[in-house]
């Protein structure tokens, strides 16, 4: 059984300025900007279409290096979807 599905916001609703190795978000709807170390930002970028952890796994290891598998993946979204940065569908 499938996980939960998640999404992140459409990039007219963010704002990402990369800072020497971390990426600074400005999130529109709330107001806040995050500070986002990797693997977050790829997270996100993977998210712009919906998925669970076992899909995003497969979108993450296409385009980068992934460590932990689907288990620290759905941690990472745990940490997302806490600060507002996805949701679930």
């Amino acid at each position: 059984m499938a996980g939960p599905t998640y999404i992140a916001d459409d990039l007219q609703h963010v704002r990402l300025v990369e800072l020497d190795g971390l990426t600074a978000l400005f999130h529109r709807p709330s107001g806040m900007t995050h500070i986002l170390a990797p693997p977050a930002p790829q997270i996100l970028a993977a998210l712009s279409e919906p998925g669970d952890a076992g899909e995003l796994a497969v979108r993450m290891a296409e385009a980068f290096e992934v460590e932990g598998g689907e288990e620290a993946l759905t941690a990472r979204l745990a940490e997302l979807e806490a600060a507002g940065l996805i949701r679930r569908t």
